[in-house]
């Protein structure tokens, strides 16, 4: 390694590291309560879905060899999409090996260069990168602003041979949502493809803990919808379920993203196979998980913070003060509570924040001690 090419590396880790905003891989070996996550139901360690893993593995081996265009779609990987396909009402679909590469395969190859992409400003990462490398152009409408997007709308829709709208229903960072409703009653007005993101409400919402589209009674105008199996489904791996089988042959044949890496292990398909299963049948912990970020969210209010309408189990603490945040994050993990910080770039300036993560195993009591901590740090503050 050349010494300019290090002090260079050094020079800006420095600056981070003097900002507040280093990030460290940091293995936490135990704590009483990880609200970190995104296993909201709890079913990482479901017998179930442990046993789901293992007959997969036995039937099938530990890897699956290949990638999928070859021979690494397996009879475990079609009866998942298939179990899929069935869930959500969709006639078509295909899996990635993670939600990153999924978004990066749609958003960076079927729109064209005739066509715009008009995104939420707070799209996921993996959804914003993607949209610098595609072919066409694309606008951002304010966070959650229906009215924002609908005068996109009406400016462009006849400049363009394509339009599609990009959204995640539960964002990641807030907890919050789009009227899903207003926002597909927008399509016979001004005709676009729906590409939606329910990555965080997958398990939580809808009767079947199929989404907010689901709840919303929308699913069949969502053109491409995306979620994962790596959150409430306990595995690894995404999806792509679609209107049009078009869509999916389209993919096939032009996302390296799905057609160059070695496919999704026996054992990650079987799990979420598997944990679908539970999910559908977990509607007492959707119920609750609903009354828990509401309860946090009045508490928080009653402690002087916004509060937010919303009932997700994302639940952000905001503060600019990034040594403070640092601080209380400590507080937290001294009491056994394991909790996610959110700064910049990850978050806009000015919005960094301690993000909860509920699951269905937080109590009352534990609710009641997340409070009293944060009472305890802003009290410290004045």
């Amino acid at each position: 390694m050349s010494e300019l090419f290090r002090q260079r590396l050094e020079k800006e880790l420095q600056q981070r590291s003097e900002a507040h905003l280093l990030r460290r891989v940091v293995v936490h070996e135990s704590c009483r309560l990880n609200l970190s996550g995104n296993d909201y139901l709890q079913l990482r360690s479901h017998p179930r879905v442990i046993e789901g893993a293992r007959t997969a593995i036995e039937e099938f081996g530990t890897g699956s060899g290949a990638s999928p265009l070859l021979s690494g779609f397996l009879p475990c990987h079609d009866r998942l999409l298939k179990q899929l396909l069935d869930w959500k009402k969709k006639p078509a679909g295909m899996l990635f090996n993670s939600g990153f590469m999924a978004n990066q395969a749609i958003l960076r190859h079927l729109p064209g260069e005739k066509d715009l992409v008009l995104a939420d400003r707070l799209i996921h990462h993996s959804m914003a990168q993607a949209l610098t490398q595609g072919r066409a152009r694309f606008k951002r409408y304010d966070h959650l602003d229906l009215a924002h997007l609908e005068e996109l709308l009406r400016k462009h829709h006849g400049d363009y041979q394509t339009v599609f709208v990009v959204t995640e229903s539960v964002f990641s960072m807030d907890g919050d949502y789009p009227d899903l409703v207003r926002l597909t009653g927008l399509k016979s007005r001004y005709p676009f493809v729906l590409i939606l993101d329910e990555a965080h409400a997958v398990g939580l919402f809808g009767e079947t803990g199929g989404g907010l589209a689901e709840e919303s009674g929308v699913l069949g105008q969502v053109d491409i919808l995306v979620g994962t199996l790596g959150k409430a489904l306990a595995s690894m791996g995404a999806y792509v379920l679609v209107n049009e089988r078009a869509v999916v042959d389209y993919l096939v044949n032009f996302a390296g993203e799905f057609i160059y890496s070695t496919f999704l292990s026996p054992a990650l398909a079987g799990a979420a196979d598997a944990a679908i299963d539970l999910a559908r049948e977990s509607g007492e912990k959707r119920r609750r998980l609903r009354f828990l970020g509401v309860r946090l969210r009045a508490g928080l209010a009653s402690l002087g913070w916004p509060r937010d309408p919303y009932e997700s189990a994302i639940v952000p603490v905001l503060t600019e003060d990034i040594p403070g945040l640092m601080d209380l994050k400590d507080r937290f993990l001294a009491r056994g509570v394991l909790a996610a910080v959110a700064r910049p770039p990850t978050v806009p300036q000015g919005t960094s924040r301690l993000r909860f993560s509920l699951h269905s195993g937080v109590t009352d009591n534990d609710l009641d001690d997340i409070l009293g901590i944060l009472k305890e740090w802003k009290q410290g503050r004045k």
